[in-house]
Parts: structure tokens; sequence; C-alpha cells
């Protein structure tokens, strides 16, 4: 006799497991999962807890002009809400938005200049920190890396032979090199020796897998436990991945070192507002002024376009553009 089916065999996925199902299968981020997970779920309650599918492009643009109007939002987060909005209608709803839809709601963004340290406020900035985040920061700042990128870094990601690092799955998912200043070596090599202990320690306790992209631990079981990818810069616990429930070590979260980069710059007195990619923008500086080219510059930074590096050239001459004051002759 055949058996029964049940009930969750036969209802079709809700629209929120759709759509993280869809997510995942173009590889994003799980950060972005979640941020875009929560603007779908505003949205649709927004609009009084109605399906997506019965509504379409009027009812985006209500929304996003409420966020504009009512919410005050930035250009930036009305267009992360729109972007979320676009995969949900053209990857999961397959309703695709049209162009005159798009372009009405698309919000323009304002193009403000890089924040950008002097040399001797970097040194301060530096000096005020302390262990693990003053290498982190010193890295940000003698490699040019994004925050993430180098929270991400594992093992063999980094090439003390040839002094580089290996940048994996950048912006954009692609790959770079980017330089590794002689002054951290020693400094990284006796913070690699402290990660490989702890990581013993794991195993040693029956954990010690990391997560890895891809499906790269059905193809190679043993990687996970393999010291050359295990993350450069630990977190201090385990926690549960989100995806796979499985207890493992995740590298350190970004917020720990934004606050402590801000209670740097206030102990350094620096009256400028400091992050993480504050110091990329004086990596790209600092070395445009010590006359390396521009070009150089778009690679070790991962630029695609060198339009994009183009915005560090407002410090290369003196005062606003080069111009010498009048009250100054």
């Amino acid at each position: 006799m055949p058996l029964a089916r049940t009930d969750s065999a036969t209802k079709p996925p809700k629209l929120l497991d759709r759509f993280r199902d869809t997510r995942r299968v173009k590889h994003y981020a799980y950060r972005t999962e979640e941020t875009y997970l929560q603007w779908i779920r505003r949205f649709i309650i927004f609009h009084g807890k109605r399906h997506p599918k019965d509504i379409g492009a009027p009812e985006v643009e209500a929304f996003l002009t409420h966020l504009a109007v009512v919410g005050n939002v930035s250009a930036s987060t009305q267009n992360q809400a729109l972007s979320a909005l676009l995969f949900l209608y053209r990857h999961v709803l397959k309703q695709p938005l049209t162009d005159d839809a798009i372009d009405s709601v698309r919000a323009r963004q304002s193009k403000h200049l890089p924040t950008v340290l002097s040399v001797d406020e970097t040194r301060r900035l530096l000096q005020c920190l302390s262990g693990t985040h003053q290498l982190l920061a010193k890295l940000l700042y003698g490699s040019g890396l994004r925050v993430k990128e180098a929270l991400r870094l594992r093992v063999k990601d980094i090439d003390f032979a040839q002094t580089q690092i290996v940048v994996r799955d950048a912006k954009g998912n692609r790959d770079r090199l980017t330089i590794l200043p002689d002054s951290l070596t020693e400094l990284l090599q006796a913070h690699l020796v402290q990660v490989k202990q702890l990581h013993a320690d794991d195993l040693a306790q029956g954990f010690g897998a990391v997560y890895l992209p891809h499906a790269l631990a059905r193809k190679y079981p043993n990687a996970p436990q393999a010291w050359i990818w295990q993350y450069a810069f630990p977190a201090k616990r385990r926690t549960i991945d989100p995806r796979s429930n499985e207890v493992r070590r995740h590298h350190l979260d970004d917020s720990v070192l934004q606050r402590s980069l801000k209670t740097a710059a206030r102990q350094a007195e620096i009256p400028k507002r400091v992050s993480c990619h504050t110091l990329r923008h004086s990596f790209a500086t600092h070395l445009l002024q010590t006359g390396y080219d521009i070009r150089t510059v778009q690679e070790l930074l991962g630029h695609k376009d060198v339009k994009t590096t183009m915005i560090y050239t407002h410090v290369l001459n003196r005062g606003g553009m080069g111009v010498r004051s009048p009250l100054d002759l």
C-alpha cells in the first residue's frame, strides 16, 4: 500500500525559503542574504502582508518613496532596498520589473571625497592600538585590504617567501595580489604560531573544521581540518554555523575592529571620522604621494576601472586642487 504524502511534501516552499535557495545557488555572501531578506520582509509588511507576486512596480515605488521621504534614508540604503526587490522579482518570482520602473526609483548617490589620514595621523592611530587589532590595522594600511578581505585571509594566502598576499574572492569575485609589508613579517609569523596552537586545541577537543566555500569540503574531505585552510584571524569563541548548524571557529567580526579604531582615533585626537576603510584610502593616497603610478595602485586595490582609483588624486597637490591662495602671495 503506498505511503501517504506528508503535508511538507505537498506544500510548495515558502517565498523566503525560495529566496534563500536562489541566493545560495548564485553564491552570495551570508550577510548580503540576511540584509536582502530584511528588506523583503519590510516590503511585505509595508503593503499589508500582500504576496509580492500580486503587486509590482507601483508598490515598489511607493515603498522606496516612503523610505526616502519618511525614513529619510541615504541614497545607498534606498538603492540597497531596490537591489533586494529587483532580485526577488527577477530571479525568484520570474516577474522582472521594467527599466522605466527601475529608473524612477533609483536614487542618485552623492559623490563624496574619501577621508584620508596624514602619515603622522596614521602613526598616532596605530600606536593607540595593541595586540591583534593593531596587527589587523597595520595590515589594512600596509596592504590596502578591505576589512572583510583581511578577516577572511587563510593561512595559505599569506606568502612570506614572496612577501605578498593573495586576496581570494574579493569584490566582484576576483582574486588579486597585494603587498605584504616587510615590517609585518615577524609579527604575522608570531601571530600565526598562536593561531596554530589554538587550532591544535580545537582538534584535540573534536573540533577544528573550518568553513570552505563552493563545496570544497566535499571535494577534499580532510581540507576543513587542515592548517593551511584555517583563518589567519580566528574568533575567540566557536559558534554555530547558521547554514550548516555545525560548530566551527569563524573569523573575527569586523564590528570589534571598527570599535577599536574609533576608540583609538579619539585617544590619538584625530578630528576625522575614522573607520577601517579609512586605512585603505590612506594606503592608496600615500602610495600616489610617494610617486607610484595610478595603474599600480589600481591593481593593488583591485579596482576594475581606473576611474575609481582616480578619486585619490585629489590630495596629490597642495591645498584645494593645487591652487595657491592669493592671501599667501
